[in-house]
């Protein structure tokens, strides 16, 4: 066999090996969880994941979280629940007030039936 063709040899292996077997989980196992809860299972979004009914990113529940909803901003300014120095509303701010994350995740154990993820940002 010529150079050229265990070079071609080697690479085809590489690149076999590469497609078939190097992914452990699936993009869609890395991205959310199931939760099994009252109704059935749920799905629970996970780190920059959008599509579930927690933010995982954030500890709130997705619908009322105006760091991955923009559009939710301008309604907590107007209100005046805002924490300019963390850039976030203040009643979501754990930061400032970790007493409020409590409210939150009583409202997801009584949806999931155990403690919710610890927001990480």
């Amino acid at each position: 066999m010529s150079y050229t063709n265990h070079f071609m040899a080697v690479v085809l292996c590489t690149g076999a090996c590469l497609l078939t077997g190097c992914q452990s989980e699936s993009d869609e196992s890395l991205s959310t969880q199931q939760v099994d809860g009252q109704g059935g299972d749920e799905v629970v979004a996970m780190a920059d994941d959008h599509s579930g009914w927690w933010c995982r990113e954030h500890g709130v529940p997705e619908s009322e979280c105006p760091l991955c909803d923009t559009s939710l901003l301008a309604d907590f300014q107007a209100k005046g629940d805002w924490c300019d120095e963390h850039n976030r509303p203040d009643s979501q701010c754990f930061k400032c007030h970790p007493e409020n994350f409590e409210a939150f995740a009583a409202r997801y154990e009584a949806k999931f039936g155990e403690r919710p993820p610890a927001p990480t940002m």
